[in-house]
């Protein structure tokens, strides 16, 4: 199935009547958009290793803010004036795909098996790899033992399943009369993020192996009946608040508990508040830990003429020593894609790291969706439905099922 391009570029081809192209580079050149404020150190300096082993093939790098740069990419794809490579969030390398957009990126079975369980399946659709894994991240429990403390709850031991958080959630609310847990429910892509935590600590899944929606399953169901539960003693209106936002509230001590990523660590420590970091609650069905893995990954485009050199070059900067070393030393707070002897030893010396490794083993991957911000918005609307008392859980998830059957 091909998507239109106005699909799949919404709101991008506007930068094409506002923007000036950049002029082309040559043709031995491999034009990179990166995404950021900058180049960081570590790739800054791989860069220049490739440029001076490689003079007739060498990789121009544009510096693109985040909020622009994958519009930036797919406008210059769709106007056939496409760029070596990009950084682009996993989660559109189907739609891209789909598109004739991008090529695929053979891995070897050795290099599959070099990163954690289940990443590669970030960037994998029908059997072939799109993308090169670039940065991941995964989320875990932060609580306030302060407000554990306040509540009679014993600050040391935070909920270790779904029951355990919902009524450690109602104590801490009517004990203190704050929110008990910090819930994610605006129109933004990191609520329909979290709720995929709750789906992938209860063994549930989106999709199966074939591609076929497996929303509507007694799995994802008891997930979203767990956010429905948790509600009443979560912060007034999470249509409100997404995932930043409720951080906020969080290290402001006004919240009880959240699901957040590693930036939560470095934020913390600038307070005074006394809290605590552990694997994300279970569910029933669940059979270890579990969290969401998001992937952002480079993308090598289709008609650049040096495709094979910028697959090559996505291989060079992603190499496992490199990784490892931009993961581990950069600014950035990314969880690492590769197991290593470093990556234990990194764990061990910060043990608020743990849980966020734990969790990869019995995690999901964002599904991959030909219209995939159509897929995410369905998702969005049964979140809210449910959270505003709308619709019930069982309605909510047989309406979303089948509108995103059309976004496959």
């Amino acid at each position: 199935m091909r998507t239109p391009l106005s699909l799949l570029a919404a709101g991008a081809f506007a930068l094409l009547g506002s923007t000036a192209l950049p002029t082309l580079a040559s043709a031995e050149d491999i034009s990179f958009i990166y995404c950021g404020d900058k180049v960081g150190p570590v790739h800054q300096r791989v860069i220049g290793e490739w440029n001076a082993a490689n003079p007739d093939d060498q990789v121009k790098t544009e510096v693109v803010g985040w909020e622009q740069c994958q519009d930036k990419a797919t406008t210059l794809a769709a106007a056939g004036t496409p760029v070596g490579l990009a950084y682009v969030g996993s989660r559109t390398l189907k739609e891209f795909a789909q598109n004739d957009l991008i090529v695929p990126i053979p891995m070897t079975d050795a290099e599959k098996a070099s990163y954690f369980p289940n990443i590669v399946d970030t960037i994998t659709f029908e059997d072939k790899q799109w993308g090169v894994p670039i940065a991941f991240s995964t989320k875990a429990l932060f609580w306030n033992k302060d407000l554990f403390k306040q509540a009679g709850l014993d600050p040391e031991k935070p909920p270790t399943t779904w029951a355990e958080e919902i009524e450690m959630a109602k104590t801490i609310k009517e004990k203190t009369g704050k929110a008990g847990f910090g819930l994610v429910a605006k129109t933004f892509d990191n609520t329909m993020h979290q709720f995929l935590h709750w789906v992938y600590t209860n063994n549930g899944r989106i999709t199966d192996a074939e591609g076929n929606v497996t929303l509507d399953s007694p799995e994802v169901l008891a997930a979203l009946k767990a956010v429905k539960d948790i509600t009443p003693y979560s912060e007034e209106g999470p249509t409100a608040y997404e995932q930043n936002e409720v951080r906020a509230i969080f290290l402001d001590g006004q919240i009880g508990m959240i699901h957040n990523s590693t930036g939560a660590i470095p934020r913390l420590k600038g307070t005074k508040i006394d809290w605590g970091v552990a694997n994300l609650p279970l569910g029933p069905e669940a059979k270890g830990p579990g969290t969401l893995l998001i992937t952002d990954s480079l993308a090598v485009f289709n008609g650049s003429g040096v495709e094979e050199k910028a697959i090559e070059f996505a291989k060079y900067i992603t190499a496992p020593a490199v990784q490892e070393e931009y993961e581990l030393t950069g600014d950035d707070g990314l969880v690492p894609l590769r197991p290593s002897a470093n990556v234990d030893k990194f764990v061990a010396e910060n043990p608020d790291w743990k849980p966020f490794i734990d969790g990869i083993k019995s995690g999901g991957p964002e599904p991959l969706f030909t219209d995939y911000k159509g897929f995410q918005n369905a998702m969005i609307t049964m979140v809210q439905s449910v959270v505003t008392g709308q619709a019930t859980p069982e309605d909510a998830i047989k309406t979303a099922s089948a509108e995103i059957e059309r976004f496959k």
